[in-house]
């Protein structure tokens, strides 16, 4: 016979069970952040990609394994590889920059001098009320802080050789896990919807926030990000600027924040061919970033993020610093997407209120 239950013991089951929850999903994680950018970007490609998926799996008569084998093919041939490729041509020139700047072939010190001595003297005296006239200050702020960054890029190299194991091993965890998130997804999606104990329509709400905020940021500003830094890299090759993919990197990486973009990089270079006599050099590169690299974002964004998953143009920048920050480059995903959660919690808070008054969650976004 089997003795009777003490009083109040399911609530202390169910407090044991939580505490067991959370202790297992703690060591869980724990186990798993070794890998946690593999994940990371599995989970993402996974979500992005699924459309794919899913016209494949239509025209592959539901053969899920064949149609989730095409769709990883894909994204080897058309993502990895070439990215894998540009990575290492970035880094191959970066290691170049710090060698000539070690031999002394590259002096800084010089060109800002040729600036220099070219600038107007209004502006030489409106440098020298700020107090910024001091060459040899700022020059070796300068050559300090080129001499640094090329000095990463150069042990990047390095490292990219003897860490090729562990990059081996996180891609092939990337793919493997990539390859079931697409197979079976669904599945997935299912039972983690069925585990979290919210209300099905808010359940609904987040996961389409989630997801769409995730392709808005790899389809929008990664895309964008990649044009405009190739179309930078272009006219600088083509205007015989040293460097060019390096500099293509630089802008590409600058134009995922908003409200900064690449002018931060093709404009100062302009400046410095005017300054230095370089007039129809630097005429070129400024009508060029205006009218062609500018102009991208404001035609290729709208078309790939869509209204739907738009923020505030201040959000997304605050966001994307605040996540490069704490988890490097893959902040620049993460950082949106928990924008975008404490967006419409809050919004699925106040929408709960009685009096509540629908605001637009756009409010600061770019205009079409």
């Amino acid at each position: 016979m089997t003795p009777p239950r003490p009083a109040g013991s399911p609530a202390l089951e169910d407090k044991a069970f939580l505490v067991l929850l959370v202790a297992v999903s703690l060591a869980f994680a724990w186990i798993v952040w070794p890998f946690f950018g593999a994940v990371l970007w599995g989970v993402i490609l996974a979500i992005v990609f699924t459309p794919l998926y899913r016209r494949l799996l239509r025209s592959m008569r539901q053969r899920r394994t064949l149609a989730a084998l095409a769709t990883l093919v894909i994204i080897l041939v058309l993502v990895i590889l070439p990215l894998t490729l540009v990575t290492a041509l970035l880094v191959q020139e970066g290691a170049g920059v710090y060698e000539r700047i070690q031999s002394g072939e590259f002096d800084l010190g010089r060109y800002f001098q040729q600036a220099f001595n070219a600038l107007p003297a209004w502006i030489t005296s409106l440098l020298d009320r700020f107090e910024l006239t001091n060459l040899g200050l700022v020059q070796e702020r300068l050559s300090a802080a080129l001499r640094k960054s090329s000095q990463f890029l150069a042990g990047q190299a390095l490292n990219l050789g003897q860490n090729t194991l562990n990059f081996v091993l996180s891609s092939f965890v990337m793919l493997y896990l990539l390859f079931f998130l697409l197979r079976d997804g669904d599945a997935l999606v299912e039972c983690i919807r069925a585990a979290i104990p919210l209300d099905p329509e808010q359940l609904r709400t987040l996961a389409s926030r989630f997801t769409g905020v995730i392709r808005a940021t790899v389809k929008g500003t990664l895309v964008v990000a990649v044009v405009q830094g190739a179309l930078g890299g272009l006219i600088f090759w083509l205007l015989g600027i040293h460097a060019p993919a390096l500099w293509a990197a630089l802008m590409a990486l600058l134009s995922l924040l908003p409200a900064v973009g690449t002018g931060l990089v093709w404009l100062p270079v302009a400046i410095y061919l005017l300054a230095t006599g370089a007039t129809w050099q630097g005429i070129v590169l400024i009508a060029y970033g205006v009218l062609v690299i500018g102009l991208v974002d404001n035609v290729l964004r709208p078309i790939l993020v869509g209204k739907d998953t738009r923020m505030p143009d201040y959000v997304v920048l605050i966001s994307t610093l605040g996540g490069i920050a704490i988890f490097g480059i893959n902040g620049f995903v993460i950082g949106p997407v928990i924008a975008a959660m404490f967006i419409a919690v809050w919004g699925m808070l106040s929408a709960s209120r009685p009096g509540f008054k629908p605001v637009r969650p756009d409010i600061g976004a770019r205009e079409e």
